[in-house]
């Protein structure tokens, strides 16, 4: 299971919000640069970026932040947060993405989304199905839809997506847990997936029951920025599960 940090920005500064609510902002550094090299010195090699002036703003706005850490380290960068044109996309890789993250797109704009996912392949794009009582959210989660989760992911492993990550809103930044129950039954129902957690990761003991459940990743934000995980810990867990990452992520 890959470990990978969370850096979300707002207004170009290191942040965390709970349940997604842009109110309750907490300023963690104003360097986000600064906390990738952290990362990238414990040990990590993938990072989770989300643009959430972008996913407000309903296109990219952050670039320069990603063109900053993919320039300086050598995180493989997944980055969302308000994609929703070509020109968004192209702007994020361009700009050293190594993979994107698409969600509110993969609701509002099903042929958009389908056609990145052709002409970038399936390595290259994740599905980001993030829910509030199993129907997925959208618009930085400020809005709610009627999809329900599990055959919305359904529906695109269908069309292609092998990469999704799945953040239970009611869980994150709240620092209670994850949705355990929820990731063995999109896991049951989904089949062959790459499937990314998170939201509501609060101990290291919850680390390897994650993996135990056969996640291909889990996301980490709140609990790094407010110190019940360490980054020391987080290196000694990749190196006992003795993960030869390199440049892929695992074969589906």
């Amino acid at each position: 299971m890959r470990l990978i940090p969370a850096i979300d920005i707002i207004e170009g500064k290191c942040v965390r919000l709970s349940k997604g609510d842009y109110g309750t902002k907490k300023i963690y550094n104003e360097d986000p640069l600064e906390v990738a090299k952290a990362f990238e010195a414990h040990g990590m090699e993938y990072l989770h970026l989300v643009d959430l002036d972008g996913a407000r703003s309903q296109h990219i706005v952050n670039h320069a932040v990603l063109e900053d850490l993919a320039c300086k380290t050598n995180l493989k960068i997944d980055f969302g947060g308000g994609l929703k044109t070509d020109a968004d996309l192209h702007i994020a890789f361009e700009s050293g993405a190594w993979q994107v993250t698409g969600g509110s797109i993969a609701v509002k704009d099903r042929d958009t989304f389908l056609g990145w996912l052709e002409t970038y392949g399936p390595q290259k794009i994740i599905l980001g199905a993030d829910a509030r009582e199993e129907k997925v959210a959208v618009s930085g989660w400020e809005e709610e839809s009627d999809t329900e989760l599990i055959p919305f992911i359904q529906y695109y492993l269908g069309q292609g997506i092998r990469h999704v990550i799945c953040t239970d809103i009611s869980k994150d930044g709240m620092l209670q847990g994850p949705s355990f129950a929820l990731y063995q039954r999109i896991l049951a129902r989904a089949g062959d997936i790459d499937l990314m957690a998170s939201g509501g990761i609060s101990t290291y003991g919850e680390l390897p029951k994650l993996a135990e459940l056969g996640l291909g990743g889990c996301i980490i934000g709140k609990a790094i920025y407010e110190k019940r995980i360490s980054l020391k810990q987080l290196e000694n867990f990749i190196l006992e599960q003795g993960t030869d990452t390199g440049d892929r992520r695992p074969s589906l």
